[in-house]
């Protein structure tokens, strides 16, 4: 039995290394996102990392499983994603700055024909940003990869005031939740 990580987000794996997760695989989903049409926050993130744990278990074994995770942030009823460029990140950090959004993280485990898929939810205070820090944390390349774009365990973390809820959420694997699912399926963390 394996532990595969459906995702190439190198935050994902750092925490499941984290965790002192043996046979950890990383295969990472590659086919087209596509989100449910009409879908809020909480049903597009559990659509998605579905979407990525059923591409994945084409490669899995019958006892391993699979571990998918797709993470957005929530503002003025709209999603923040990655960025595509620097111009987009800026603005992005521009309406964060200031505001309190949710960061909604979709989970799915899949092992043998067990499949469950949750939602976290948390709340990201951030303080107002200026120009001058907006452009400086662009330019670092740390808010590329990121939704929302940016990291709370980055430099991102000198942006945010408080957090309400799951902390590892915000990074993009709610672990308290994860554990709870894993149990579901038969495997402890701990």
């Amino acid at each position: 039995m394996s532990i595969i990580l459906a995702s190439g987000s190198p935050r994902r794996k750092e925490l499941m290394e984290m965790l002192g997760v043996k046979d950890l695989k990383i295969i990472p989903a590659v086919g087209e996102e596509r989100p449910p049409e009409n879908a809020g926050p909480a049903e597009t993130v559990k659509a998605l990392s579905m979407q990525k744990a059923k591409e994945v278990s084409a490669f899995a074994q019958k006892d391993d499983i699979i571990i998918a995770a797709d993470t957005i942030v929530w503002l003025h009823d709209r999603i923040f994603g990655k960025p595509h460029s620097a111009d987009e990140a800026a603005k992005m950090l521009d309406e964060l700055s200031g505001n309190t959004h949710q960061v909604y993280t979709g989970v799915a485990v899949l092992r043998g024909d067990t499949v469950i898929s949750e939602c976290e939810v948390s709340e990201v205070h951030f303080r107002k940003l200026d120009r001058r820090e907006i452009e400086a944390y662009v330019a670092t390349g740390e808010p590329l990869d990121k939704a929302g774009s940016y990291g709370a365990q980055g430099k991102g973390a000198l942006f945010v005031k408080g957090i309400d809820g799951d902390f590892f959420n915000v990074m993009g694997l709610p672990l308290c939740r994860l554990d709870s699912m894993l149990k579901k399926v038969g495997f402890n963390l701990i």
